[in-house]
């Protein structure tokens, strides 16, 4: 059983407005923690919950990260949560829709991770996880982008893990799978509509609602997330959903390609023979 901190700790969840980081957020309070969570407007917050302080961040503008972590001060936990999801084809997706995802999903968390590692290393403790996505180990057609924001996401982590923790601090990425959050309601597409990709897109669409309605809930996957945010030693990688533990144990048994293969087939494509 993984041993967990104890006594009261200050947590930043990104991305506190909705989804795994509203749970996230909720499961915090309700252990007796001091929480902040982000949102671009802290004021329009629909449900905001007790016991939650709102802080201004937009992954978009770094100094908004700055601004937020001098806000928050002293910080033990920060949960990389907040970013965007996106799918289409890679041909049909413009440049500056790609470089705005990159700054939403990676260089935004980058900067605040980067504004809060002074203080945490000078205290000698603290725990920093990125929330990923099960996409960056088991990429699929047509969310290249997002896939690759995740990834880049993980390496960061895995290489800032050994470079932080002579300063006592803890880095690790959790990967959701499938949840059951509506987001697909609030995916960027780009899919142009005489695109020589729409039909096999659209067969990939349809797989990943089906796939999302019946994913895990948002609440299941926030468990994960508290337990590598408390553990004393966090593993370098968390996985929740899809059946996580059978298919990271696949992956590690057969080769990529069949791994792939299985990814498209799962989300309706076929194999292609070549």
């Amino acid at each position: 059983m993984t041993k967990s901190i104890t006594g009261q700790r200050t947590v930043l969840v990104t991305g506190a407005s909705s989804g795994i980081g509203e749970a996230v957020a909720r499961q915090f309070v309700a252990l007796g923690h001091k929480v902040y969570g982000t949102s671009r407007n802290p004021d329009t917050v629909k449900n905001p919950i007790p016991g939650v302080t709102y802080v201004r961040l937009d992954n978009a503008d770094y100094a908004s990260a700055k601004a937020c972590a001098e806000a928050v001060g002293d910080l033990d936990i920060l949960i990389n949560n907040a970013g965007e999801s996106a799918a289409g084809a890679f041909e049909d997706t413009p440049m500056d829709a790609v470089e705005h995802l990159f700054q939403v999903n990676v260089f935004g968390p980058v900067a605040l991770t980067k504004a809060v590692l002074p203080r945490m290393r000078h205290r000698r403790a603290g725990t920093i996880v990125m929330v990923g996505s099960m996409l960056s180990s088991f990429p699929v057609a047509f969310r290249t982008n997002y896939a690759a924001t995740k990834s880049a996401l993980k390496g960061y982590a895995m290489a800032l893990r050994r470079e932080v923790a002579p300063y006592g601090v803890r880095v690790t990425t959790v990967e959701p799978g499938t949840i059951a959050t509506g987001i697909g309601d609030r995916r960027t597409i780009h899919i142009k509509p005489d695109s020589v990709y729409r039909e096999e897109y659209e067969t990939l669409a349809a797989a990943t609602r089906k796939n999302e309605a019946k994913g895990i809930s948002a609440t299941d996957m926030a468990k994960t997330v508290v337990e590598a945010a408390l553990a004393e030693n966090p593993k370098p990688l968390y996985a929740r959903g899809n059946r996580a533990p059978v298919v990271f144990t696949l992956r590690r048994l057969v080769p990529r390609q069949v791994v792939l293969d299985l990814t498209a087939r799962i989300h309706g494509l076929k194999k292609i023979t070549r």
